[in-house]
């Protein structure tokens, strides 16, 4: 029970930090970060992305707000995912942190996915 409390938590701090660093890198304008929104002609809309990658990681974290986090996440990253592949792009890049968010959501919260309390 402690171990699954350790990767519980592990996961979501990994996660949080991920996603939270992603969005204040593109709410800064770090240049690395804008470049990909540059090449799918959304430079301007950085900031706005930036602070709602921030916002739904936070609800995210929180554990009476996971679900409707977990909700926004999925379609953040799917957007994003759709995004990458109507300009050619490669899917990983929005893939493996939305995996991992539906990784650590069906760890912290099963009933998400299974529908009967466990």
């Amino acid at each position: 029970m402690k171990i699954k409390k350790i990767v519980t938590i592990s996961l979501t701090v990994l996660v949080g930090l991920m996603v939270i660093t992603s969005g204040l890198m593109k709410a800064i304008h770090l240049p690395w970060s804008v470049a990909g929104l540059v090449k799918f002609n959304l430079p301007n809309s950085a900031t706005v992305l930036g602070l709602m990658e921030m916002a739904f990681a936070i609800l995210f974290i929180f554990p009476k707000t996971l679900r409707i986090g977990f909700i926004l996440l999925s379609c953040y990253f799917a957007g994003a995912m759709a995004t990458e592949l109507s300009h050619d792009g490669s899917m990983l890049n929005p893939a493996i942190p939305l995996a991992l968010v539906w990784i650590t959501a069906y760890i912290r919260d099963r009933e998400l996915f299974l529908g009967t309390p466990q």
